[in-house]
């Protein structure tokens, strides 16, 4: 039985196919199209999922879309009535869309999909609709390792649902409780990314990443005026301080009043105020998020979590629901966002239409370590670097990994492509720039040479498994690099010196542990563990550079520019490896230098 899952047309559309409950691809629009977040129809996700698999789209039982658009548009019809005459512009602006495209986005995918194949026909392979939530709660449930679990889903909003909870039993899932739009964990840090002029529904991690540089001064008038969080987890926000209702901003006058000051321009100086308010957001959204999950561990007494939606990549509060929560083990989704969606109402569909019980996982979970994107041939990228006209060596497997740890330990900057590409927003040692995590000035140059991104950014670390506990106060394994842990005291180097003198971005001066380039002001690093067994060519590597040097993580980073999405195909590698400061390229077996 063949199942076809697609997102798309908010953000991060996505194209997934099952062959019974085994993921034979899942990939993003944005890796072919190269447009960041891309909401288009995916196109190419689809003919790639379909050639994985060398089938033809006839022979797929159903095809399943992430969401249903009736009660999307439902809702917004009845939250512009319920806020008459507010919103008049935003409601003229809306509605030629909506009655142009989405109202019928049956209609519209059905007439995409007989362009792909036209014997395709939607009676007998069938089209199919999800709810945006049951996807997140499919996505997070059945790839897991668990067959007991609560299932938490948190975003912005689907069609009504910004957080639902759910048990998963075996191979049925059970809705038990939601919070519905207006009341949204995702839309009140989105607000805040707006306030702090990054971009909604992409740039939420930025200020995840400013928010140490801060303190949390703000968080008591967040929790006095915004919102109103229940000791059962449960929440509602004061909406006279927002304006995504009904209006063209995230944010109402009132917030900009709450704050004394209007939100910053984009570009313009992040001022102390600006890491200040990251932090108070940040400190409120973990304590909501680790209320919400204690009051389900006491309710349930479940020892498993599952989480996805976009909150669930808040890797920060991630690391704090582990250590306080009291679930024992937790699961997240690495593609949590809407791209998520596409896997998730696949299995959503193949679980509520087959009856299969769950087979049992071999490997930790069914996500292949994530890696379920393109791959390419030796013959493909040899005859790409022939035609650029590109000199390179071509090296066995142990030659490749003894002469990339050579040149990591001498200080170069690595870009590494290899096997299938990661599904999600994480590079998990596919498609990632690698650098030796001990080099004081590493951060520094990843972030102005390569990345060309901001100067606070930090970097997260890879690191073998079996070693992982030797730098990290590890209490899990953390395979999709999805929870915050900190660096172990007995590495950090503290200047107590400078830390009462450096403020803000200054802080950045300071070397923080031996393995500094991967940890972040406050002590932490976002970590990915690594085994021999889910992912052995990356481990491969990291044991030759641990040989070599007796440190036992890297730097491990995306392979893209800022604002762009994740390299793709090794044409695209090649071009970002020419344009930035990289020493290194590896395209499977073959090694170029600058």
């Amino acid at each position: 039985m063949y199942t076809l899952g697609i997102s798309a047309y908010f953000h991060d559309s996505a194209a997934c196919l099952l062959k019974n409950d085994h993921i034979v691809a899942a990939v993003q629009e944005e890796r072919f199209t190269r447009k960041k977040n891309d909401e288009s129809f995916p196109l190419n996700s689809i003919l790639y999922c379909l050639k994985e698999a060398k089938i033809t789209l006839s022979q797929v039982d159903h095809v399943v879309f992430y969401e249903k658009p009736f009660l999307k548009f439902e809702r917004l019809i009845e939250t512009y009535l319920a806020f008459a005459p507010a919103g008049f512009l935003s409601f003229i602006k809306a509605m030629p869309i909506w009655l142009k495209d989405k109202l019928f986005l049956k209609k519209n995918l059905i007439k995409q999909l007989k362009q792909i194949d036209n014997t395709w026909n939607p009676n007998t392979n069938k089209l199919l609709f999800t709810t945006h939530h049951q996807s997140h709660a499919a996505s997070a449930f059945y790839p897991s390792p668990f067959t007991k679990a609560v299932i938490l889903t948190a975003d912005g909003v689907g069609e009504w649902t910004t957080t639902s909870v759910a048990i998963g039993t075996n191979h049925r899932i059970e809705q038990v409780k939601e919070i519905n739009f207006p009341h949204s964990i995702g839309l009140l840090y989105s607000a805040f990314t707006y306030y702090l002029g990054f971009k909604v529904n992409c740039d939420e991690y930025k200020v995840m990443g400013l928010a140490p540089y801060g303190e949390p001064l703000y968080t008591d008038l967040i929790f006095k005026h915004l919102i109103d969080l229940r000791d059962d987890g449960s929440f509602s926000l004061n909406m006279r301080y927002f304006n995504y209702c009904t209006g063209l901003t995230m944010i109402s006058s009132r917030f900009n009043q709450l704050f004394g000051q209007p939100p910053r321009r984009t570009g313009a100086e992040i001022s102390q105020f600006h890491m200040d308010v990251a932090s108070s957001i940040q400190a409120a959204a973990e304590k909501i998020m680790i209320t919400l999950t204690s009051a389900l561990y006491r309710e349930y007494q479940i020892d498993n979590l599952c989480m996805a939606g976009g909150v669930a990549l808040n890797c920060v509060a991630n690391g704090k629901i582990l250590k306080q929560s009291g679930f024992k083990h937790i699961w997240i989704q690495p593609a949590a966002g809407d791209a998520g969606g596409a896997l998730g109402a696949a299995y959503a569909v193949y679980y509520g239409y087959s009856g299969d019980a769950r087979k049992e996982i071999e490997m930790g979970d069914k996500m292949q370590n994530s890696l379920l994107g393109p791959s390419f041939t030796s013959d493909e990228i040899r005859k790409c670097l022939i035609e650029n006209g590109i000199n390179f060596e071509e090296l066995s497997t142990e030659n490749l990994n003894n002469k990339i740890a050579a040149c990591l330990a001498d200080g170069k900057v690595v870009g590494y492509f290899r096997g299938r590409m990661e599904f999600g927003p994480r590079a998990l040692g596919a498609r990632s720039i690698l650098a030796d995590p001990r080099n004081a000035d590493m951060q520094s140059i990843l972030n102005q040479k390569i990345k060309f991104r901001e100067s606070f950014r930090p970097f997260a670390a890879a690191s073998l498994e079996e070693h992982a506990a030797e730098y990290f106060e590890l209490v899990a394994k953390s395979p999709y690099m999805l929870l915050v842990t900190s660096v172990r005291p007995k590495h950090r180097i503290l200047s107590q010196e400078n830390k009462a003198v450096l403020k803000g971005f200054d802080r950045l001066k300071d070397s923080k542990s031996v393995i500094t380039a991967v940890t972040h002001i406050d002590y932490t690093a976002r970590l990915q563990t690594v085994n021999s067994k889910q992912n052995p060519g990356f481990y491969n590597l990291l044991q030759a550079f641990y040989k070599l040097t007796s440190c036992s993580c890297l730097v491990n980073t995306s392979f893209n520019r800022m604002d762009e999405p994740i390299v793709n195909t090794p044409q695209e590698a090649l071009t970002c490896f020419i344009q930035t400061g990289m020493d290194i390229l590896v395209l499977e077996g073959f090694m170029l230098r600058k």
